[in-house]
């Protein structure tokens, strides 16, 4: 008789699931959401429900078609691909457009790839670049960011301090940047919840900040970038744990080149995707990051300079890697880098199909 109970691997015991680490991660987002209603009232938060809902009736169907398990849905995974879509773009982003995003999301970033867990980018960060590479004019007006006569709540003064009541809210940004404070007190709750580490978050902000102090020393350029946006990408997608390094060491190196990237772009003139290209092009790196960071084989001594040498190499890859997707967006030339990856996607899904 065939038994139904779940045999565990010896020693190994875990309370945790899937479901409980979304639950978990939607709960440090809640009260962004409660500030971007306070903001705008319901049109942004209508925004975060079409992304989620787009997100998890494509997950649904895909699932029904191809894998014929809708299992993958409840997980909350695509509920968590939408929010985080949702919160890197404008309040009045039109809803087809938003649709359209969490839709691409969930089909390039995640199920194309065979589902949660193997997906090489961020879900929510494939969506953004996908809007914005086939709806490029909706995407840069400035007529989504702002509108006077929408806003609900202008200010909150509780402290004293104006600097302070911004940190708190502040109605101006993408739909997840109004409140920087909630923002950082929902990482504090992931690393206490042991969802994420502080490794990515620390190295990241670390290096950002250093070379932020360096480059506005030595020259008269106002680097201009938004810390809601920059604490965003750094604790809600950074930290993604199938795209992100797996070992304290790797994670601490992984953070620390997002950082380097987004400056060298700021600098570049990258003025809006600084976050998206950093983390996507360190998404792309996972795998020779893991390499490289590698534990040491037990009993055995680790080669020093040749882990060196690798890290050096893989370091001068993601530079030029860098100025190579800086070239390629001032000269328009992204929606080609989109466009082939739309093809290897389904191409290698295919294939797998077939083996």
């Amino acid at each position: 008789m065939q038994s139904d109970k779940t045999i565990f691997a010896p020693f190994i015991r875990k309370n945790n699931s899937t479901s409980q680490v979304m639950a978990d991660v939607i709960l440090a987002l809640l009260p962004c959401i409660v500030m971007s209603y306070l903001a705008f009232g319901f049109i942004p938060v209508m925004v975060i429900l079409v992304a989620v809902g787009s997100a998890l009736v494509t997950e649904f169907i895909f699932s029904v078609i191809f894998s014929r398990n809708t299992e993958s849905v409840s997980d909350g995974s695509a509920i968590i691909s939408g929010i985080l879509l949702a919160f890197t773009i404008a309040p009045f982003t039109p809803l087809y457009v938003v649709a359209f995003g969490g839709s691409m999301a969930v089909l390039f970033g995640k199920l194309l790839w065979g589902g949660l867990g193997r997906n090489m980018f961020n879900p929510a960060l494939v969506g953004r670049e996908f809007m914005t590479v086939f709806f490029p004019a909706v995407m840069a007006s400035r007529t989504i960011w702002y509108d006077k006569t929408a806003v609900n709540i202008s200010e909150i003064n509780i402290f004293n301090d104006t600097f302070i009541n911004q940190l708190f809210y502040k109605a101006s940004g993408a739909i997840g940047e109004y409140s920087i404070f909630f923002l950082i007190l929902g990482g504090l709750f992931l690393i206490i919840r042991r969802r994420i580490s502080w490794h990515i978050p620390f190295a990241l902000l670390v290096a950002f900040t250093i070379l932020l102090l360096i480059f506005s020393n030595l020259t008269d350029y106002k680097v201009q970038f938004s810390l809601g946006g920059l604490l965003l990408g750094t604790i809600f997608m950074a930290t993604d744990m199938p795209t992100s390094a797996s070992t304290n060491y790797g994670k601490l190196y992984y953070g620390a080149m997002i950082g380097i990237v987004a400056i060298v772009c700021i600098i570049n003139d990258v003025k809006y995707e600084y976050m998206s290209y950093s983390i996507l092009l360190l998404n792309a790196f996972v795998i020779p990051v893991n390499w490289v960071f590698r534990p040491k084989v037990w009993g055995k001594k680790p080669d020093i300079l040749t882990r060196l040498w690798q890290g050096l190499s893989l370091t001068a890859c993601i530079l030029l890697a860098t100025f190579a997707i800086i070239y390629l967006h001032h000269a328009g030339w992204v929606m080609y880098l989109v466009f082939i990856y739309i093809a290897y996607c389904i191409v290698r899904f295919i294939a797998r199909g077939n083996e």
